[in-house]
């Protein structure tokens, strides 16, 4: 599951990166939401197959919160957002060198 999740998770931060700077600003709120939910459902120690298993369970709740950051944006409510979230965080993982392994 590890190189299917780094996939789409690389792939919503390239999206990101390639976003229109007029959509960034609310890009960034959501991505910053959702980190800060991961900083809290995580702590601040966590390994990165914990994260994997939070990202399969984070359809649930991310929608919910891209809402709430950006009501008026509906590109920020999309997966690949969430998953550039998630690419962001990967770095704070005790065990990120190993996702440069697998990617």
């Amino acid at each position: 599951m590890l190189d299917t999740a780094l996939h789409h998770w690389q792939d919503g931060d390239r999206r990101f990166g390639q976003a229109p700077v007029a959509q960034r600003r609310a890009l960034e709120r959501v991505i910053e939401r959702i980190v800060a939910e991961l900083r809290w459902r995580l702590g601040s120690s966590f390994t990165i197959d914990e994260l994997v298993e939070c990202y399969e369970e984070s359809p649930a709740w991310s929608l919910g919160l891209a809402l709430q950051a950006s009501p008026a944006e509906p590109m920020a409510w999309e997966q690949w957002v969430s998953d550039a979230a998630f690419y962001r965080h990967l770095r704070r993982a005790r065990d990120w060198p190993k996702a440069l392994r697998s990617g």
